[in-house]
C-alpha cells in the first residue's frame, strides 16, 4: 500500500501510524531508513522542502537566513492542510466529532514537544505565540508577583531584544534591577563575572541557550546551577538551540524555556512555553477569557491549573498540529544526525571564511551552532546582502535585534550567515565565491 494511497482514506494519527509501519518494514527487509542512513543525505532531505527549488533572479535559492526563520518540510505544509480539509474545529469544547478529532491533535502535539524536549509531564507545555510571548508570560505572571524593589534581575549581554526588554518593563513596574552578564572577547558568557554577580537578591536569571547574533552556545546549565544555589528562577531562550541539537530540559533542571515553531521548521504564530509544573500552577493567568476558567460568577472567577491556565481563548490550534509535525519530522532525521552534520558545515563555512582579506568574524566561541556574523572592511553590510541576493544568497544584515552584543565588539550592523541541515557545500561554495567577487570589485 502506497503511503499517497493510505493517505486518502485514512484519519490523520492513521496515517502516521501506518507510515510508522511501512518504515519498519521497509527495515526488518534489511534496509536501512534513508533519513537514518549511516550517510547523511542532505540532497534527498532538500526534496522536502518545496521552496528550495525556487529561483531569486533567475539563481537557485540559497536560504542562510535560518536564524531569522526556518522553511518548512512537506510533511509539515501537508499536516496543516490536512487539518484545514478535515479537521478543523474549536477544541475542548463540543461534543460533536470534529471537535474531539482537533482537541485530540492539539494535545497529541502538547505531547510530542513534552517527549522532544523531555519535560515531565504534559502539563508542563504552553502553546504561546512565540518565544516573546513566552518570556513576557513569565514576566508577568512569575515576576510581577515575586519581585519587589531592589531584587535583581539577571540577563546576560548576548541576548535578544525579547530577552532584554520585558525584564526592563518589569524592574520599571516593581523596582527591581536589571543586571547585565558580561561576556569575553570570544563572545562566551564571562562565567566568573556571573558568579561575583550572583546573591540572595537576584530572583531570575534570563539566559539564551544559543546566541541569535554570534551562535555561541553558552554553559547554560552550569548557569542554571549557580542560579539554583541562590533560590534564583531561570528562563532559558532556546530559540535558536532546539533546531540544532537535543535540549533536555530534565537535564537542564531550568525553571522556564521558551522557543518559537517557525524557527524550528514549523508554522509562525506558534511557539512553547515551558515551566516547572509546581510554578506554573502557583503563578496568575497571563490573560483572561475562555479556556483558562474553572468558574465564572460576577463575584469571582476560578482558574484551571496549567496548562490550560494560561491558553486563554482560541489558540493557533492548527499551528500547534504543524509544529507536531515538525518536531515528528526533525524526530525521525534524528537530533543528533542534524547536529553532527551541522557542526562540519559550520567547520567548512568557518575555515572558508578566514581566507577573505578584510572580512572579520564576530563572536569566535570555541563552542558554537550554525550563525556566524561577520563585516568587511569598507563594505556596508546592507550592500553585502544586496549583493549576495543577486546571486540568489539570502542572509540577514543589521543588528538582528541584539543591539548590546554588537556594540560590545564595536559595530552596530553585521551580516550573518545562519545554517540548517538543509544546506550543503556546495551552497557555501557559491556564497564563498560571491564574497571573494565583491571584495575584488570593491578593493580593485
Amino acid at each position: 500500500m502506497s503511503i499517497e494511497l493510505m493517505q486518502t482514506y485514512c484519519s490523520w494519527s492513521e496515517y502516521e501510524n501506518a507510515i510508522i509501519d511501512v518504515l519498519s518494514v521497509y527495515k526488518s527487509e534489511g534496509h536501512e531508513s534513508p533519513i537514518h542512513a549511516s550517510t547523511f543525505d542532505v540532497d534527498a532531505l532538500r526534496n522536502d522542502f518545496p521552496i528550495l527549488s525556487t529561483k531569486v533572479h533567475g539563481k537557485p535559492l540559497i536560504w542562510l537566513d535560518n536564524a531569522a526563520t526556518t522553511q518548512k518540510p512537506k510533511p509539515v505544509i501537508d499536516r496543516l492542510s490536512y487539518f484545514y480539509e478535515h479537521e478543523n474545529s474549536n477544541i475542548h469544547r463540543g461534543a460533536h466529532t470534529l471537535a474531539a478529532t482537533a482537541t485530540d491533535a492539539y494535545e497529541a502535539a502538547r505531547n510530542k514537544i513534552k517527549h522532544f524536549i523531555n519535560a515531565s509531564s504534559y502539563e508542563e507545555i504552553i502553546f504561546v505565540r512565540g518565544a516573546t510571548e513566552g518570556i513576557n508570560l513569565v514576566a508577568a505572571s512569575y515576576g510581577r508577583h515575586n519581585l519587589n524593589k531592589d531584587d535583581e534581575i539577571l540577563v546576560s549581554c548576548l541576548e535578544h531584544h525579547a530577552n532584554i526588554v520585558p525584564w526592563q518593563m518589569l524592574c520599571a513596574e516593581t523596582g527591581a534591577v536589571l543586571r547585565i552578564i558580561p561576556v569575553d572577547d570570544t563572545g562566551q558568557i564571562d562565567m566568573q563575572s556571573y558568579k561575583k554577580l550572583l546573591s540572595p537578591k537576584v530572583k531570575i536569571v534570563a539566559a539564551s541557550y544559543v546566541s541569535n547574533s554570534l551562535g555561541t552556545i553558552t554553559p547554560i546549565k552550569d548557569i542554571v546551577a549557580m542560579a539554583h544555589q541562590y533560590g534564583a528562577k531561570v528562563l532559558v531562550d532556546a530559540a535558536q538551540a532546539v533546531p540544532h541539537f537535543k535540549v533536555d530540559v530534565n537535564d537542564l533542571d531550568c525553571d522556564f524555556l521558551v522557543f518559537s515553531g517557525h524557527k524550528l521548521f514549523g508554522p509562525t504564530g506558534i511557539g512553547i512555553l515551558y515551566g516547572k509544573k509546581d510554578t506554573l500552577n502557583e503563578m496568575s493567568p497571563y490573560q483572561g477569557g475562555g479556556n483558562m476558567i474553572d468558574n465564572v460568577t460576577f463575584e469571582k472567577t476560578t482558574y484551571q491549573l496549567t496548562p490550560q491556565r494560561f491558553e486563554a481563548g482560541t489558540g493557533d490550534i492548527a499551528g500547534a498540529v504543524g509544529l507536531g509535525a515538525a518536531v515528528d519530522y526533525l524526530q525521525h532525521i534524528g537530533m543528533d544526525h542534524i547536529a553532527k552534520y551541522e557542526h562540519s558545515l559550520l567547520s567548512y563555512t568557518s575555515d572558508a571564511l578566514r581566507n577573505i582579506p578584510g572580512l572579520s568574524v564576530i563572536g569566535t566561541a570555541s563552542e558554537k551552532a550554525g550563525v556566524i556574523s561577520f563585516t568587511l572592511n569598507g563594505i556596508a553590510t546592507e550592500s553585502i546582502g544586496q549583493m549576495l541576493d543577486k546571486e540568489g544568497i539570502a542572509v540577514r544584515t543589521g543588528h538582528h535585534c541584539s543591539l548590546p552584543i554588537l556594540r560590545r565588539f564595536g559595530v552596530e550592523s553585521t551580516a550573518r550567515i545562519s545554517l540548517a541541515f538543509y544546506n550543503t557545500y556546495r551552497e557555501i561554495d557559491v556564497l564563498i565565491d560571491t564574497l571573494w567577487k565583491l571584495i575584488t570589485k570593491t578593493y580593485t
